[in-house]
């Protein structure tokens, strides 16, 4: 199992438009065609506190809900959803309460509400089941570009989408990496910077936040090679905050 470190994957710098690392021997056009069927992950930028400007990426769950990292979010000053052709105001972000920097794999999810609707034709479902573990799995977000022996290098704000496959799950986070031979998925993909936020998705819902990157020793990287492991917040952990927190935003009753 490789072990840590963290490295947090959104950018701090808004004129390169930070999509993850793919399999070398795949086409990168056939990532940039799948993506079109996820028409419900958007890029997500703002501005931080410290005047910092940043984009990650976010899943559209309602006409007015968006689910992200919270670490992506939480110290926003201004923030918006570019999705569906539009650019759309977040007016309220709710991260969790247990979210802290300095505990890596817990509880890196926030929820994001929209001054207008969305207006997709297809929201996802969100994955409620505990069976993750060996599961088949479809990854998008807008994040840096690369293949597995170069790692993430290109940052070209187009969206990509690839598939893995859980390997385990570690503390609130679903576990990929990337498969050499014939274990590998037919769009072998792992997360990089920038595609925070964006989603896991397993049998069509949404299955896992992207949060992480993860290496062997004391390295920290970005690269997202064949050495590194990516980690996503398992959604079935918080339907309940995440059903209670939308509820009590909307006035549903």
């Amino acid at each position: 199992m490789l072990k840590i470190l963290l490295s947090i994957l959104f950018a701090t710098i808004s004129t390169i438009a930070l999509s993850g690392t793919i399999d070398p021997n795949t086409p990168d056009s056939k990532y940039l065609e799948y993506a079109t069927k996820f028409t419900y992950v958007g890029k997500v930028c703002g501005k931080t506190k410290n005047d910092l400007n940043y984009c990650g990426s976010g899943v559209a769950i309602r006409p007015r809900v968006i689910l992200t990292a919270a670490h992506v979010v939480k110290d926003t000053l201004s923030c918006q959803i570019q999705i569906n052709k539009k650019e759309i105001c977040i007016y309220k972000v709710v991260y969790h309460t247990g979210f802290d920097d300095n505990k890596f794999g817990y509880n890196d999810i926030a929820i994001g509400f929209t001054e207008k609707d969305i207006d997709l034709d297809f929201y996802p479902d969100l994955y409620t089941d505990s069976d993750e573990k060996g599961k088949i799995c479809c990854i998008s977000g807008f994040g840096i570009s690369g293949n597995f022996i170069t790692g993430a290098e290109i940052g070209d704000g187009k969206q990509r989408a690839g598939s893995n496959k859980i390997d385990y799950i570690d503390r609130h986070l679903l576990m990929c990496s990337a498969t050499k031979g014939s274990g590998r998925t037919s769009l072998e993909f792992l997360i990089a910077s920038g595609d925070s936020g964006g989603g896991l998705f397993i049998d069509g819902k949404l299955a896992g936040i992207n949060s992480c990157v993860i290496s062997e020793g004391k390295a920290i990287t970005l690269k997202s090679t064949y050495q590194t492991e990516s980690g996503h917040t398992r959604v079935s952990q918080f339907i309940d905050w995440i059903n209670k927190t939308v509820k009590e935003e909307l006035n549903e009753k």
